[in-house]
């Protein structure tokens, strides 16, 4: 299989720090092509949240660099996937937290974190807060599920989607990389298809656009070259920053075919 990849980021049109942090890279190994990309949404006071979301991602590169090529040699299973990032997630929790501390940050500092592990034949995703991972093929899916107060209570059939929208917690989390004594990933498995769409995303991407605009921007038909994908997705941002989204925007892009 051969990807098409992008990664595009914006400061918003408020902040004066972009907090959030990404990484993308498309891997030759002995079973052909793979492609990694992480994308986090860090916050905090200053530069904390960008700390926070830097700190995590370098670690996924690590792990990219030190001991992907090593499981890719052979057919990957999900335990191993899933035992490996709990524990880098678990340290740089750990890790951030007593940053924090030190600091002495009352409100601490934390990230969201989604990251996307893509082969020929498999998905493996890791989720923590509310950036978001999609498939889009002739429809677009969410994969992940929001770890928000707000996401929990609609699962629970206590609020409607449009309420969720509208509500003051729709933003408060159930928990982040650095400021949770304990942090439990979700973990999603899937079969990678052919000429489809991954998207990973912050919340600043999708609060003030529709889920039709990002489908007619992203779908596959109309993803064909790297310029391409680079341009739609610049639109998009640029389409947050009219509508006035205060927060950092972040999406990135991988094209299957």
């Amino acid at each position: 299989m051969n990807y098409i990849v992008s990664a595009n980021t914006d400061v918003g049109t408020t902040k004066t720090t972009n907090q959030d942090s990404l990484s993308i890279r498309t891997i030759n190994t002995a079973n052909g092509k793979i492609v990694f990309a992480i994308l986090c949404d860090g916050m905090g006071g200053l530069s904390s949240g960008e700390l926070a979301s830097a700190t995590v991602v370098k670690a996924f590169i690590d792990w990219s660099e030190n001991e992907l090529p090593l499981l890719a040699s052979a057919p990957i299973e999900d335990h191993v996937i899933k035992r490996q990032w709990d524990n880098i997630i678990s340290t740089q929790n750990e890790k951030i937290m007593n940053y924090g501390k030190r600091q002495g940050l009352k409100n601490g500092i934390g990230t969201t974190v989604v990251a996307i592990l893509l082969t020929d034949v498999r998905y493996y995703i890791v989720n923590v807060g509310d950036s978001r991972a999609y498939e889009i093929s002739s429809s677009l899916k969410q994969i992940t599920e929001d770890q928000t107060i707000v996401a929990r209570e609609v699962r629970l059939g206590n609020m409607t989607e449009e309420q969720a929208k509208h509500d003051p917690q729709k933003s408060v989390l159930l928990q982040c990389v650095g400021a949770s004594i304990e942090v439990a990933p979700d973990m999603f498995f899937g079969e990678t298809k052919q000429n489809a769409v991954y998207m990973l995303c912050s919340d600043g991407f999708r609060h003030e656009i529709t889920t039709d605009e990002i489908w007619n921007c992203f779908n596959p038909g109309v993803l064909i070259s790297a310029e391409n994908m680079d341009n739609n997705a610049k639109y998009l941002i640029d389409l947050d920053k009219q509508r006035q989204e205060k927060d950092n925007i972040s999406v990135s892009l991988i094209r299957t075919f």
